[in-house]
């Protein structure tokens, strides 16, 4: 079966932009072997804008109707429709240092009670699992940067909300990570106190950073519950915190086998981090609850803190944009040499190889002057022979020939590879 061109074509938004303002929907879909309700998904990935159900008929009609601009491609749009599922993402842009924050105030009535990342997150994190240590393990990884334990869930959430309105307050969006971005989540310790490097973190992790746009600065969001160690009782399959223990339950430890352990385990205390997402940057600040409940009141001072961080985040990942240029030259620059060299050593190889088989053609040819001088000899003398013994001889003379088989010099000289053969 053939495949046209479109078939296996690679369409960009302008591209598509400009088939599906030249002709109807459903023209340009049967090009491309789509449904035009296919095609139309694809306008919506690409953020094309396409004409409105009529536009056509009242074209013909003779109306003048306006073409709606393409416009600029938004970070994390696709760039490119592939067949095969391929894609390209808008970048961000650079981050530049804002010169003065000069946000666009909105008033608390204008935004919705519930921030877009918040709503509907609470079904999913009460339809968790949870971890070893008692923090929620959500099925979906799409989700916003909370990790706290169910205990709390509840405040966490309210929380989090807050902070994300007061920075949609100030014209700061909060959004998940752009696809096809090379951000980079900060390690997350969740511990109060530190303590030793862990091989494995049984913690949840998103699949996309949440993050807020100061200016055109990607600042990283975790909102997570600080772990302190606790003294634990071990009871009914279960680890209990020894300040949590009823008196029911110490009867029932006094009359059943059971021990005491520590183990870090979630506080009830909540953390805000805040990070630069930008690769070769190493910037984080943490704002700590000390007394569970201290939240929200902090919040509006973070979101001004960060407003002021937004230069220095930007300075960094300008700083590492170009150390990562640097070291870009300094590898090409590396395999520039190294193929030089390898060019050097070939040469070097190939001039000792054809040496070393030309001599061995010499060698040959001398060893084949001497065994050609005696089938010539033989033959002279063989030709003084009775006819019955010559026969035999001539005859024993070819296999020989034969069994040595080339002794042609020229023969050999042209199967010889020079230096620039190789």
């Amino acid at each position: 079966m053939s495949h046209t061109r479109e078939e296996d074509a690679v369409v960009s938004r302008e591209q598509l932009y400009q088939e599906v303002w030249a002709e109807p929907m459903l023209t340009v879909a049967l090009r491309y072997k789509v449904s035009s309700s296919y095609l139309a998904r694809i306008c919506t990935r690409l953020n094309v804008p396409r004409p409105s159900r009529g536009y056509w008929a009242r074209l013909a009609a003779g109306q003048k109707l306006k073409q709606q601009p393409l416009p600029e491609a938004k970070p994390g749009d696709e760039l490119i429709w592939s067949r095969d599922g391929y894609s390209v993402y808008a970048p961000l842009p650079i981050p530049k240092p804002p010169q003065e924050i000069k946000s666009k105030h909105r008033k608390r009535s204008e935004l919705p009670q519930i921030h877009a990342l918040i709503e509907g997150l609470k079904t999913h994190l009460d339809e968790s699992r949870e971890s070893r240590d008692g923090y929620l393990k959500p099925r979906k990884h799409l989700l916003a940067d909370l990790v706290v334990s169910k205990a709390i869930l509840s405040r966490a959430l309210e929380v989090a909300n807050e902070l994300f309105l007061l920075f949609e307050e100030r014209s700061h969006h909060v959004i998940f990570e752009p696809q096809g971005q090379n951000l980079i989540r900060y390690n997350l310790e969740e511990r109060e106190k530190g303590g030793r490097d862990r091989q494995y973190s049984d913690l949840w992790s998103p699949s996309r950073d949440t993050i807020v746009f100061i200016g055109n600065v990607a600042i990283g969001l975790t909102i997570f519950e600080m772990s302190e160690e606790y003294e634990l009782r071990y009871l009914d399959g279960k680890y209990i915190k020894v300040t949590e223990l009823t008196p029911q339950m110490i009867k029932k430890i006094e009359k059943s086998y059971s021990w005491t352990s520590k183990r870090d385990m979630p506080s009830g205390r909540l953390c805000v981090q805040a990070y630069s997402p930008y690769p070769r940057t190493k910037w984080c600040r943490q704002w700590r609850e000390k007394e569970a409940g201290d939240f929200p009141r902090k919040l509006k001072a973070i979101v001004k803190e960060l407003e002021a961080e937004a230069a220095t985040i930007a300075k960094l990942a300008e700083d590492g944009r170009r150390q990562a240029e640097i070291e870009k030259q300094q590898w090409e620059a590396r395999q520039l040499e190294w193929r030089r060299e390898e060019a050097i050593q070939k040469r070097i190889k190939d001039e000792k190889d054809s040496r070393e088989e030309l001599f061995r053609i010499i060698t040959a040819w001398a060893k084949a002057k001497k065994i050609e001088a005696f089938f010539s000899d033989a033959e002279r003398q063989a030709a003084e022979l009775s006819d019955d013994k010559k026969s035999i001889i001539l005859e024993r003379l070819k296999l020989g020939r034969e069994m040595v088989g080339c002794t042609d010099a020229l023969q050999w000289l042209e199967s010889w590879k020079t230096p620039d053969e190789r």
